[in-house]
């Protein structure tokens, strides 16, 4: 009998964390997903209302394009601080501290007169939201074990994907209030649509939970089975990697890798959202509620397909950087694919390109957050998430000049499949890093989580 007592403790051990992992999954993700799709339309919104508040408030092309791209200087300058406070006051404070501070200014913004109050919101967003969704991601590591943060991530990714089927229809409908009690429709837009993240942020402050022991709904025996594999993991991974101070993350080569690979993968993805209304509109017999049925089917596969590879991504960790360097040619493919052929056939090359930009970011994101040693891992996310989002502002501007002096897009695709195939050739070539050592319980973790 003594012989096999360690076994039983082992089995009920892993029975205590899935049941704690799975109480996490239908409490707490459903809550961030809602979080993230609100976040989503709240950054584009201001896309559709452009014509709008040019009118309005007197703000020309040149003005709105530069407030426009403030949001991401706000953005990057405060992330890191904004995510070290995360570490400091947990979730529940801080990520609905976020959402309600940026749901203010989007209100606010209702109020915009002038290009100068355009430029001082658009700033004060960013600075508002910066650490949102690294802060999500460092949650993540207060509550989520490695065997399963594939799938996490993948999900909140799916909410980031899926805001692109709300967005239009919702704010649409908002813009079609114009004049209702004397007011423009893009001020009913930012009325609501600012009002609703300061209720949701609200609500979410009754849902969200920082930390397991803090869990009401975990018995002690989850508590106590989930803590013990975070820290365990915490442990392996702090003895293999000699973090730096946090004042000098930009000069390890882990971190900068990593904020140089999420800088190209960003390039992919916020081009696409800018610019693949432009090339679907070049299908001919459709109105523009049929442009955004055809805009959002990408994203519809995108969805399945990041999923479905989050989970196997769990199973095989060892290999995701790989797979990551694939996902990059497939990205690379579409958008190769597009400057080819008609419109149909560019359709098609979206598709493409959307499923290689989605599972792309849900491959990255599990290697930082299982790499990272546990004193840097929340401002070296929140510094790759910010170096990243640079790239959110620098590729749709040298995409819409190459258009400019070229005419086309097609320029402006051929330079983004050079750096994802570079990039691409560099992960599937350079030679594997020694994978982390996997004790046996996390390799069962793995396996069990996969059924």
């Amino acid at each position: 009998m003594p012989a096999i007592q360690p076994p039983l403790l082992s089995q009920q051990h892993e029975t205590h964390l899935t049941s704690a992992i799975g109480k996490f999954f239908k409490r707490i993700i459903p809550m961030l997903a809602i979080m993230l799709i609100i976040n989503q339309i709240d950054r584009s919104n201001i896309g559709f209302i452009k014509a709008e508040l040019q009118l309005d408030a007197g703000i020309s092309a040149a003005a709105f394009g530069l407030g426009a791209g403030l949001f991401f200087i706000g953005y990057a300058l405060f992330e890191v601080p904004s995510n070290l406070m995360m570490k400091k006051y947990g979730a529940r404070v801080w990520l609905t501290r976020i959402m309600i501070s940026w749901g203010i200014v989007v209100v606010m913004t209702g109020f915009v007169s002038s290009p100068v109050h355009f430029y001082v919101l658009r700033f004060l967003l960013g600075v508002a939201e910066a650490g949102f969704f690294p802060g999500v991601l460092f949650y993540f590591r207060q509550w989520v074990p490695n065997a399963y943060r594939g799938r996490a991530t993948a999900m909140v990714l799916s909410a980031t994907a899926g805001a692109f089927l709300f967005s239009g229809p919702i704010t649409g409908s908002i813009l079609l209030m114009h004049d209702f009690l004397g007011l423009a429709g893009w001020k009913w837009v930012m009325f609501l649509e600012g009002g609703g993240s300061v209720l949701v942020g609200l609500l979410a402050m009754l849902v969200l939970v920082s930390r397991p022991n803090d869990a009401r709904w975990l018995t002690p025996a989850e508590k106590q089975a989930l803590q013990q594999q975070l820290a365990q993991e915490d442990s392996e991974r702090d003895a293999q990697y000699t973090a730096p101070g946090k004042l000098n993350l930009l000069t390890d080569r882990h971190v900068l890798v990593y904020c140089l690979l999420f800088f190209t993968m960003t390039m992919t993805g916020y081009t696409l959202v800018f610019w693949l209304p432009q090339i679907i509109q070049r299908i001919q017999g459709f109105n523009s509620f049929g442009t955004g049925l055809l805009t959002a089917f990408p994203w519809l596969c995108a969805i399945v397909a990041l999923n479905i590879v989050g989970r196997l991504g769990d199973r095989h960790r060892n290999k995701l950087s790989k797979w990551l360097g694939l996902a990059m040619l497939v990205a690379a493919c579409g958008t190769f694919m597009a400057t080819l052929g008609g419109p149909w056939f560019g359709f098609l090359a979206m598709i493409v390109a959307c499923i290689g930009s989605k599972v792309s970011a849900t491959l990255f994101w599990p290697m930082p957050q299982a790499e990272l040693p546990a004193s840097i891992v929340a401002p070296g996310i929140a510094l790759i998430n910010s170096v990243g989002n640079l790239g959110g502002f620098f590729a749709p501007t040298v995409f819409g000049y190459l258009e400019l002096t070229t005419g086309s897009t097609t320029g402006g695709l051929y330079a983004l499949t050079c750096v994802s195939v570079v990039t691409g050739l560099w992960l599937l070539l350079r030679r594997q890093p020694a994978p982390p050592a996997i004790n046996s319980m996390e390799n069962e973790l793995a396996r069990q989580s996969s059924h």
